[in-house]
């Protein structure tokens, strides 16, 4: 799934929970994603992993589930 099929504001929602929820868990391995994304974006998100030509992994399984797929 590519993020032109996620629309924007969706997949920023979708990425700011992942990464709220990841924040509470003792050991994810989403949540080392989530940091090295967001530390490398530095707040940008043309920079970050869901505008990346494929997307954000998590994001694109968050999104597929709530589309029920």
């Amino acid at each position: 799934m590519t993020v032109e099929e996620i629309p924007r504001e969706v997949a920023i929602k979708l990425c700011n929970e992942i990464q709220a929820e990841n924040k509470r868990k003792r050991f994810p391995l989403g949540r080392l994603q989530c940091w090295g994304c967001r530390k490398y974006a530095k707040g940008d998100v043309e920079k970050m992993c869901l505008s990346s030509e494929g997307g954000c992994s998590l994001v694109n399984k968050r999104y597929r589930l709530q589309k029920g797929g």
